[in-house]
């Protein structure tokens, strides 16, 4: 694939399945040509085959994202693709589970594999595109955080923690960018059922009718709810936002510690009451 000078180039990490998969297909929609970077190989080629298929342009990058080795062969497909100019940058891959359920149960190996998962290939990634964005004087990156930078969620103090760091790094790397053109902003998700988080393994045999207690829309994420706003970041219509992030989490963030009357009408801040 050669990209058109007059499609935009978006390059999404974990772009094959949950929100990057959403993510990935409406920027297609949208008239991206795409580089989609996947650690699962056996989905990634049905997935550009239906992209394809849809009329956009894709090439994969099959790997881990946090390896050198990865980073270096999605260098150097932007570089063939359209000789190092990428439009938009959405650093998706972000994972919870490589923790136990309390720190000091917790290793230094966990610890450094949250780092690399969460933070530190958005550090490498944005790195390796700004350059040419800078060239261009125009640009967008959009990391993904989660609500849980902004709330204590007890047994995931390191995730929370790094995931706490790209919402600070976004806001600063905005600052420092804003006078070349580019802008940066980050979505922070909750409750998101995506097959990392599955409703059902959210519910664990609870009454789905509970949902409306815990967020106040009701209902948990679907991908397509994230991805909209990751479209909206990317395009025009935000062309005066950056350095945000923006929690698309049905408002729980909001409630910070409310819940909705199971049984009745109204709220209530005592849990054993909802």
């Amino acid at each position: 694939m050669t990209a058109s000078s007059s499609r935009p180039l978006a390059v999404v990490t974990g772009g094959v399945h949950g929100i990057g998969g959403a993510t990935s297909r409406r920027l297609a929609a949208d008239g991206y040509d795409l580089i989609v970077v996947d650690i699962d190989a056996e989905a990634a080629l049905p997935f550009r085959e239906h992209l394809v298929a849809q009329g956009s342009r894709c090439e994969l990058v099959v790997g881990d994202i946090t390896d050198d080795a990865t980073l270096a062969q999605l260098g150097a497909v932007i570089h063939n693709v359209s000789n190092g100019r990428v439009d938009v940058l959405v650093n998706n891959v972000g994972d919870f589970r490589p923790a136990r359920a309390v720190f000091h149960k917790s290793d230094p190996a966990q610890w450094r594999r949250l780092h690399e998962l969460n933070f530190w290939h958005v550090l490498t990634v944005s790195h390796l595109v700004i350059p040419g964005m800078i060239e261009r004087a125009s640009g967008t990156i959009i990391n993904v955080s989660t609500v849980e930078a902004y709330r204590g969620i007890p047994g995931n103090a390191v995730y929370s923690g790094y995931k706490a760091a790209v919402s600070a790094f976004t806001k600063s790397l905005a600052v420092e960018l804003g006078p070349s053109g580019i802008r940066v902003n980050a979505i922070a998700p909750d409750l998101a059922d995506t097959p990392q988080t599955p409703a059902a393994l959210m519910l664990d045999g609870r009454d789905p009718d509970l949902v409306r207690s815990w967020v106040p829309l009701g209902r948990f994420g679907h991908p397509d709810d994230y991805a909209e706003v990751i479209a909206f970041l990317a395009s025009d219509a935000a062309r005066f936002v950056t350095g945000h992030t923006i929690p698309v989490d049905g408002g729980t963030l909001a409630a910070s510690g409310w819940y909705g009357r199971a049984k009745s009408r109204g709220w209530t801040n005592l849990p054993n009451e909802a």
